[in-house]
């Protein structure tokens, strides 16, 4: 690495650092002082806050690291600017692109932490978070119930998925579009793929199928029911074990129907950017037959999902031509600049999601339309730098 590169890098590091620790401890304290009767009401003790907080450090860190990214940025550049030290360098023949070069690294960097974080340790921080919520609701009362009892929770995703006709021909626990294959599951362990009074309906070449068994699991990538009865049309088979390895259906796509039938029961009004690019490409396979309305959403998410981290990336483009301008500027327009760029980055991406949701615009236009704005307007900006 050039001297040049590591002098240009220092110089954004330390304000990145103190910008990183800044927005945590403020996001912190406001979340904090915001919940602090939810946490007394759920009988929370200090340590268990601590970890609550820690559980979710990644979501919080992806929601600012572009803020945090672009108001390092803005300040280290306008502030190279004001000792014109960008002027110097350039009049030794480097360019504005090659002098960009260390932050553009930085910030593809931080697009691949951001993509990292959304996609393994986002997704599970909300469900961490509750159950630590909750740790504390039963003291001094009854047990929980046991969390792998999982009788209710199959009761709720079949009241949930009674709201979604487009799923099902009637209320199913599980209805397989993309094999033909409807799942009545009376209780499922999420950690050990066992499900009790499972029953299955299927036809093929003519023929209708209905197996009942009263309990079943997942070893070695087959399926295994046990005390079946298997009806084949008129005819009925009973045996004590059958092992189906035709059934193609993962146990991931189990516990993925269960999500998305949460999010579906509350009117789509799930975070997109938590739910994992791979469910959604799961779910989008098993169920070809979606009605427009859901399809539109799932593809906008997963769109915006992909699109997202790249705002890192972004920011670096449109930082550039604003805090690399030469002249005598005052450090603080830096801040202001960041604001006015993060509220207009805002704003053009809630309106890409709602058109892209409402079928007004592409789903792959709709998620891309802010980072295309602002990554096209700071090439622009950039080329017109003097």
């Amino acid at each position: 690495m050039r001297l040049l590169d590591r002098y240009l890098l220092r110089e954004l590091l330390i304000p990145l650092g103190y910008c990183l620790c800044g927005f945590l401890i403020f996001y912190v304290a406001f979340d904090l002082i915001a919940s602090l009767n939810h946490f007394q009401e759920q009988n929370l003790l200090a340590r268990d806050v601590v970890q609550y907080y820690l559980v979710k450090l990644p979501d919080i860190i992806v929601f600012i690291l572009p803020v945090t990214l672009l108001l390092a940025l803005l300040y280290t550049l306008t502030n190279l600017s004001r000792h014109h030290e960008i002027t110097a360098i350039r009049a030794a023949g480097v360019s504005l692109w090659r002098l960009s070069l260390p932050y553009l690294l930085v910030g593809f960097l931080f697009s691949g932490i951001v993509f990292v974080l959304n996609e393994f340790w986002v997704p599970d921080s909300q469900d961490k978070q509750e159950a630590i919520m909750q740790r504390r609701k039963f003291d001094g009362a009854e047990s929980p119930p046991s969390p792998l009892a999982r009788q209710k929770a199959s009761q709720d995703i079949t009241g949930a998925l009674a709201t979604r006709p487009e799923l099902r021909p009637s209320a199913l626990g599980f209805h397989n579009t993309r094999d033909g294959r409807n799942w009545i599951i009376g209780s499922y362990n999420f950690k050990t793929d066992v499900m009790t009074d499972p029953q299955v309906y299927w036809s093929s070449h003519g023929t209708n199928f209905h197996l009942v068994a009263k309990h079943a699991d997942h070893t070695n990538d087959v399926w295994t029911f046990h005390d079946v009865n298997l009806f084949i049309g008129t005819d009925r088979q009973i045996t004590n074990e059958l092992a189906m390895p035709q059934f193609t259906e993962q146990p991931r796509e189990f516990d993925n129907e269960a999500r998305f039938a949460k999010r579906f029961q509350n009117k789509l009004s799930a975070d997109g950017a938590k739910i994992p690019i791979f469910e959604i490409i799961d779910y989008l396979s098993v169920h070809p037959d979606l009605s427009p309305k859901y399809e539109r959403w799932l593809r906008t998410q997963l769109h915006g999902r992909i699109a997202a981290p790249w705002s890192c990336l972004v920011v670096v483009l449109i930082a550039i031509p604003f805090g690399a301008a030469s002249g005598r500027r005052n450090v603080f327009m830096g801040v202001a600049g960041s604001i006015v760029i993060c509220f207009v980055y805002f704003i053009l991406l809630q309106l890409g999601l709602a058109l892209g949701t409402g079928g007004l615009l592409p789903a792959w236009i709709a998620a891309w339309l802010p980072n295309a704005f602002f990554g096209i307007t700071g090439i622009c900006l950039i080329l017109r730098v003097r």
